[in-house]
């Protein structure tokens, strides 16, 4: 069964947290970040983007960026900006995005559970990324932003939470991005431990990276289960609130040379001027000169729970066999276009003569993703865009 724990958390004063929070480390790159954190030097992305305070020459992977985040970390958390608790505890965090709700509990799960695999993946992760994201937290000696996870939620969880949102005041209430944010400090944190303690597993959807780092840092320090390091924030959100938009694709070069939409008038039937967001699973829309066109992928030839995802289906009888995209990991000829930027973002790509193909997708279900970590499978690359995204720099765990 999984484990959370209270912790004592370093956190703003309410009158900085507009100062300090930031998006997370892996939606934006290093330009971006410098440009966001400009003229802002309370930003937490001089913690987790500190290469944005160094010579751009130097690499991101230098032994100075990771001891300039250390450093800009240790400012911050002595500082009158910010704080720590007395006492351990949970926290509850909900955001709140147009008609959208989700109220999860921010808490810090345990290497032990990734390890065993209660916490459980669906994605892989590559060694550059994992290799940074360790010694982040190595260097820093602290877990500076949470990962997002989900989890099936049991009436007894769903009460507990209900009453802390009746009986208190949230102590932050802001808005980022377009999206309220709301935390609630939990008193007792033993009954939401004790009720927590009957679900059996915990799923990542946001963070992967951030897993794996945790395990290797607790490794690397001595494996011990019971130490403070041994265990890493999250935020936890019910199965039932979670919001997955599409994972959307662009293809830079049309391998069939300006054939593309007759060869595929060849094996599916094709409606033009279809709409740009597909309706329903195994739909899939593309872009092309200006024109959307829509088309219903067949079903996998194969029956396990990723052969059926529809990314898998869209490799399987289109990227593979008709644009020689033989691995969506590394080939250079495809790019991602997160669900947040919408198909204009496909259009506008196409338009601009930057890809010559755009993909849109229908969202992976949540059920789709918990049956494939249930497997033990992992999903294709960038199958799930969750959203709303979480703030890094309410709440951070030191140890």
């Amino acid at each position: 069964m999984a484990v959370i724990k209270p912790f004592k958390a370093y956190r703003p004063g309410a009158e900085f947290i507009n100062d300090i929070t930031c998006v997370p480390y892996d939606v934006i790159n290093t330009e971006e970040a410098r440009q966001l954190a400009d003229g802002k030097e309370h930003s937490f992305l001089h913690v987790i983007r500190p290469e944005i305070d160094v010579d751009p020459s130097i690499s991101i992977y230098d032994e100075e960026v990771y001891q300039k985040g250390k450093s800009n970390l240790e400012l911050l958390l002595n500082s009158e900006l910010m704080f720590q608790e007395s006492e351990a505890s949970h926290y509850i965090y909900q955001l709140e995005h147009d008609d959208h709700i989700q109220t999860g509990i921010f808490s810090c799960v345990s290497v032990e559970d990734y390890d065993k695999e209660i916490i459980l993946k669906h994605e892989l992760t590559r060694p550059d990324k994992e290799n940074d994201r360790t010694r982040h937290i190595r260097t820093q000696q602290a877990h500076a932003e949470p990962v997002m996870m989900t989890f099936q939620d049991t009436a007894d969880i769903k009460s507990i939470i209900s009453e802390t949102l009746a009986k208190n005041e949230p102590i932050y209430s802001f808005d980022a991005d377009g999206v309220t944010h709301r935390v609630w400090r939990f008193d007792n944190p033993d009954v939401l431990t004790e009720a927590f303690s009957k679900i059996p597993n915990i799923y990542i959807t946001d963070g992967h990276h951030r897993c794996k780092s945790a395990s290797r840092v607790c490794e690397e320090l001595g494996g011990d289960y019971s130490a403070e390091y041994a265990f890493f924030p999250a935020v936890l959100f019910p199965m039932d609130e979670m919001k997955i938009l599409p994972y959307n694709r662009i293809v830079y070069k049309d391998s069939l040379e300006g054939q593309f939409i007759s060869e595929l008038g060849q094996s599916f039937e094709i409606h033009e001027n279809a709409e740009a967001s597909p309706s329903s699973k195994g739909d899939v829309s593309i872009y092309y000169s200006g024109k959307w066109y829509g088309l219903s992928l067949p079903e996998s030839l194969s029956n396990d729970p990723v052969s059926k995802m529809d990314v898998s289906r869209l490799f399987e009888f289109i990227l593979k066999p008709m644009l020689n995209i033989k691995d969506q990991r590394t080939d250079p000829n495809i790019y991602f276009v997160g669900g947040s930027r919408g198909t204009k973002e496909l259009e506008k790509l196409v338009d601009q003569g930057i890809a010559e193909i755009g993909i849109s997708m229908y969202p992976t279900s949540i059920e789709e993703l918990k049956s494939v970590s249930d497997a033990g499978l992992l999903m294709p690359p960038k199958s799930t865009w969750f959203e709303p995204k979480v703030r890094s720099g309410i709440l951070i765990h030191s140890f």
